[in-house]
């Protein structure tokens, strides 16, 4: 079967891609996660993603394209969920898991591919069934129109979860701290934002200045 792989990292693509190579497919990797946040850290993540393919000797596909500045669609990502920021998180990673899985979706759908799947089924910190049940809807909705469209590839690559710690470490893949978008970041050094608060709060207040012409 000719798969298109949605990746969204280096790490969480290694088992994945194994698996589906062991099993015999065709498989090529998609990279679009115009969630990540700062642009380092998806220069960092995209550069992972490559070598992560390069080891195994898959090829990728880059969205619009690497040298292609349109690639980073951070206005898309925040489109799809800036207004929810007041709301609660699940809201938010919802609309963000679709939009990259709407893509991946159009691109398999655009070069004929058998089916598309997602790295993002190999994580533990993911809504792996709405994951699920998302790529499977997008499946049926192209069938229902009656034209050419993927099926959707689902595995539960969690079993591997620890093998691809371990691989991943072992070839020196960046491994991430946070799940990738702004909201995330602030969440994962919290933490840290409050203590660096309480350290300032203990700081002995400043004496008034005098003397300033007033």
């Amino acid at each position: 079967m000719k798969i298109l792989l949605h990746i969204c990292c280096g790490p969480c693509a290694l088992m994945p891609l194994q698996r589906l190579l062991e099993e015999g497919h065709s498989v090529t990797g998609y990279f679009y996660n115009p969630n990540i946040h700062p642009l380092q850290e998806y220069l960092r993540r995209r550069e992972s993603a490559a070598e992560a393919a390069r080891r195994l000797g898959v090829g990728m596909i880059w969205a619009a394209g690497p040298e292609e500045p349109e690639e980073y669609d951070t206005g898309a990502w925040i489109a799809e969920v800036g207004a929810l920021e007041a709301q609660a998180g699940e809201e938010r990673c919802n609309r963000c898991l679709m939009l990259r899985l709407r893509h991946v979706f159009a691109e398999a759908r655009a070069r004929a591919f058998d089916a598309f799947s997602s790295s993002l089924l190999y994580s533990r910190y993911q809504r792996h069934e709405f994951i699920a049940r998302s790529g499977n809807a997008l499946a049926q909705e192209g069938a229902n129109l009656k034209s050419s469209a993927p099926s959707f590839y689902y595995r539960d690559f969690r079993l591997d979860w620890q093998q691809g710690i371990e691989l991943s470490k072992a070839l020196g893949l960046y491994r991430q701290p946070y799940c990738g978008c702004i909201f995330s970041e602030n969440e994962r050094y919290a933490g840290a934002l409050h203590r660096s608060s309480r350290a300032l709060s203990a700081l002995p207040a400043l004496p008034t200045l005098s003397g300033s012409g007033q």
